[in-house]
């Protein structure tokens, strides 16, 4: 069979479905490959280096329509190309189904597969074809990049002879792959960045990407993960007043803000609102990534960046991922890739359209002269986020050291335990050794009693993990083995004068390393 990736026809589309790379993959499972001449010119991808990979370039549309079986688009098809499908071939894209009924009408008329790249099932086997997350991973990241080239200051704090700059403040709405995306960059960038998720479980994921969780002093009972295919749920009119309220409250300090809130085949929710704008500060920004589904914040026109009468900077472009297509276009790339690896189980270049597999049943929305969307719940659970953690109270100063200090004496006490075990052991051996084994036996446990109490008395803070252990046997060592280095024997000489070179290393070896480690922490 034969897979064809046609030139993306939707204005201002970069991206294409099928790399040189991915065109290999695809040819190990079975498939010859077909592309129409300059569909990955906008991405970077010559037609040339598709040649070298083995793929054939067709001239035109409608002759790759014609010889493909399987057509992998970005865009959702147009009129004209959903009408040059039939029953014998299989169509993969992004469809949006719950808006596009005309498309489903005609694809289901024209007898043709449909899968729809946009509605593959949050489950963890399907990650790896969730070309939604792939290209919210790309649109978060580059809503900061669009964000700062209009902001006109640093995001990171300085302070210079010309004077003190402030870091911004960014506030990113909704923490998805988008959202978490666009967490990562303001934080690298230096920015104060806090954020908001209607899932009170996401707080850890923000909080360990160097962000502030914004609370709402607001319970309400949120919608498992699971039944909501992995998305944020429709909240209730009481919680999104607690939410507009706090965002109200947080308006007037921001300099950035980022809206990635979508909930599947809805229209985006308003999150935004005018008066919000209102209060910002002149030269703010509002990045609203959910402008092709009416926006988060109601004054964003799609495809645009429009400026308020206040000064704000609202960016409304939908077509964020196209504008660093080669790396946007890689990603889906593999996100097709995949999907048709599950779709040819036996490598062998034949479509098993299974639709009992869940991420192929989920993904179908047309199949056999069938609309098959919406499809059924999943039978796996989605990748659900998890109830939050009780937070462990905060320790004072004080309860920290003493605890520091607890866990010191009980390690201790496990060492002293351990030694007086093997003193015993010692002497049992000693009862029925020579009499010269005594004097031996009598310098051990001086040395492993000096030896402890010069450790003792360092303080716990001061000990490093070489310091704590190894240099208290260590220190037995090196004083045992001086109070031996005088005995008559050339043997014991020699082994003990090894014992002090050797523990003398470690000694002072560890001291060094603690003190390049506490010089660390030290101010110039």
């Amino acid at each position: 069979m034969k897979i064809g990736v046609p030139k993306e026809i939707f204005e201002g589309e970069a991206r294409v479905a099928m790399t040189p790379d991915s065109a290999g993959q695809l040819q190990k499972l079975g498939y010859d490959c077909l592309i129409e001449t300059g569909a990955g010119a906008a991405a970077g991808f010559e037609d040339a280096a598709y040649e070298a990979a083995g793929v054939t370039v067709v001239k035109t549309a409608a002759a790759l329509f014609k010889d493909a079986d399987v057509i992998a688009k970005v865009r959702a098809p147009s009129e004209t190309e959903v009408k040059r499908l039939d029953s014998s071939k299989t169509l993969i894209s992004m469809f949006n189904p719950a808006g596009n009924s005309d498309l489903l009408d005609l694809s289901k008329a024209k007898g043709a597969n449909v899968i729809a790249m946009d509605m593959v099932p949050r489950i963890s086997r399907a990650q790896k074809m969730d070309a939604l997350s792939s290209m919210a991973n790309i649109a978060g990241y580059r809503a900061v990049i669009e964000a700062g080239n209009n902001f006109g200051r640093f995001f990171t704090g300085q302070i210079t002879a010309a004077g003190k700059v402030p870091p911004a403040k960014v506030l990113v709405v909704g923490a998805g792959v988008a959202g978490l995306a666009a967490i990562g960059t303001a934080t690298s960038l230096g920015a104060i960045t806090y954020a908001f998720d209607v899932r009170p479980e996401v707080a850890e994921q923000v909080e360990s990407m160097g962000a502030e969780f914004v609370y709402l002093d607001f319970k309400e009972e949120q919608q498992d993960g699971a039944a909501t295919g992995g998305y944020a749920s429709v909240s209730s009119p009481e919680f999104r007043e607690a939410q507009l309220a706090k965002f109200r409250e947080l308006a007037p300090e921001m300099d950035i803000v980022i809206t990635t809130a979508l909930i599947p085949n809805r229209e985006a929710p308003e999150l935004w609102t005018e008066d919000m704008v209102g209060a910002m500060k002149r030269g703010s920004v509002i990045v609203d990534l959910a402008a092709e589904k009416g926006g988060n914040c109601k004054q964003t026109v799609a495809d645009q960046k429009i400026v308020t009468e206040n000064g704000v900077t609202i960016i409304g472009y939908t077509d964020f991922p196209s504008r660093m297509a080669a790396q946007a276009s890689t990603l889906y790339a593999t996100n097709i890739r995949h999907m048709m690896a599950d779709l040819t189980p036996e490598k062998n270049g034949v479509v098993n359209h299974n639709m009992e597999d869940d991420v192929i049943r989920g993904a179908t929305v047309t199949h056999q002269g069938e609309i098959t969307f919406p499809p059924p719940p999943p039978k796996v659970k989605a990748i659900a986020a998890q109830k939050p953690k009780e937070k462990a109270p905060e320790l004072t100063a004080e309860q920290k050291r003493a605890a520091e200090v607890a866990a010191f004496k009980k390690e201790t006490k496990t060492q002293v335990t351990l030694l007086a075990v093997g003193a015993i052991l010692l002497l049992g051996v000693g009862l029925v050794a020579p009499a010269s084994f005594m004097q031996h036996f009598i310098v051990f446990v001086l040395s492993v009693f000096i030896g402890f109490q010069v450790i003792w008395n360092v303080a716990h803070s001061l000990h490093t993990p070489l310091m704590a252990v190894t240099n208290a046997i260590s220190s037995i060592i090196i004083l045992g083995a001086l109070m031996q280095i005088g005995s008559g024997s050339w043997l014991v000489v020699v082994l003990a004068a090894l014992s002090v070179f050797m523990a003398g290393i470690n000694i002072f070896g560890g001291f060094l390393v603690t003190r390049r480690m506490l010089a660390m922490f030290q101010k110039s």
